[in-house]
């Protein structure tokens, strides 16, 4: 009988692929590393286009900010507001931060425009320091109490962009790569109106 040796090219991958995965499974910073490189090969691109949802009311709900002075949806009202659920130990939160960092640092100086980071384990320090860790510049929000579940019902992340009339014209549930033209250029149009 003819003895196979240990380093095969066979035994070499499949060992690669096992520590993989049990990366994947265990390491939140390796998962948010991946996806983040898929995002900017170009996949996980959100679907955003003027008209292509239908336009809906949502009931007030209030964020807290750094300060922790209350900011509500109906005080937002005539800005369009992009709106970020997440959490510090989501790997796709965390692969899909650098490029809402990017889109902020390209539209935070449109007033018309505001952004909303909101934690929703609810733990300012805990959030800010993750930001600062990563040197993002995002504002952190807290909720106020529960939050709806029509403006989160499912996974984190999940992103809603309210036009100026303070209805919800876009959510996306899941990763993207929010740093795109085509988002920027949404978000200006949706200013204007």
């Amino acid at each position: 009988m003819i003895k196979k040796p240990y380093f095969s090219f066979s035994n070499i991958s499949t060992a690669i692929l096992i520590a993989f995965s049990l990366l994947m499974v265990f390491s939140p910073d390796a998962k948010a590393l991946v996806l983040r490189g898929l995002m900017q090969i170009g996949l996980f691109q959100p679907d955003v286009g003027v008209g292509k949802t239908n336009a809906q009311i949502l009931p007030d709900f209030s964020f807290r900010d750094s300060t922790g002075k209350a900011v509500s949806l109906s005080s937002l009202r005539g800005k369009v507001v992009f709106i970020n659920f997440w959490a510090t130990w989501c790997p796709p939160c965390r692969a899909e931060m650098p490029a809402i960092n990017e889109l902020y640092n390209v539209m935070k100086h449109n007033d018309k425009i505001e952004f909303l980071m909101v934690d929703v384990d609810n733990d300012y320090t805990k959030a800010r320091n993750y930001i600062n860790k990563e040197h993002l510049n995002l504002p952190v929000l807290t909720p106020v109490g529960e939050i709806p579940e029509s403006l989160l019902g499912g996974p984190i992340p999940t992103t809603l962009i309210l036009n100026t009339k303070g209805e919800l014209v876009f959510k996306h549930e899941g990763a993207s790569d929010f740093s795109g033209k085509k988002v920027h250029d949404y978000l200006t149009a949706l200013s204007r109106e």
